[in-house]
């Protein structure tokens, strides 16, 4: 029998592989952030898992709060933005979502999640991490947060159907 954590005691965090148990869990949150992500369904989402690189979650004592989902070229992909960043450059990973539980947006999850994925991105001897922000609506959270990183504009591109408008970022390794 496990004791209860002291009152007060700082949440368990952890960042794990993401496992099929957890499909549930990452279409629920992805659900929740569809304004400002494409759509999944699970047979969509199992796909988009089997060809990553990169598939991870972060746990607040043992429930998935967040999840990163990241792929190298040669994925068979149709998101637009993937296929830009594939027409112009042949070592990258591409962050195609990372999505953090509202509830959860205070715990640094997403920061735990970037440093994971750059971490193994530099081992792999990867030349840059890539993805995309809104910038038409645009999403501030989001560039100050990928600024912080260090992440840089190489780009923009008009996409779903003329309604947004993205800034396409590139951090060199």
């Amino acid at each position: 029998m496990s004791a209860a954590p002291p009152a007060g005691a700082a949440p368990a965090v952890t960042v794990r592989e993401t496992r099929a148990a957890d499909r549930p869990a990452l279409l629920a949150l992805n659900l929740a952030s569809e304004a400002v992500l494409s759509p999944l369904d699970d047979g969509r989402l199992r796909a988009l898992i089997e060809q990553s690189w990169h598939h991870r979650v972060a746990c607040v004592d043992g429930t998935v709060q967040a999840f990163l989902i990241a792929l190298r070229p040669g994925a068979e992909y149709d998101s637009p933005n993937y296929r830009w960043f594939a027409a112009r450059f042949d070592d990258f990973v591409y962050v195609d979502r990372i999505v953090v539980a509202t509830a959860a947006r205070q715990a640094r999850l997403a920061s735990l999640l970037y440093r994971d994925l750059i971490d193994r991105a530099r081992a792999a001897g990867v030349a840059r991490v890539t993805c995309e922000i809104d910038i038409e609506p645009a999403n501030p959270a989001s560039l100050r947060f990928h600024r912080n990183f260090g992440f840089g504009e190489v780009g923009t591109q008009t996409v779903a159907g003329g309604s947004k408008r993205v800034s396409l970022q590139a951090l060199a390794l």
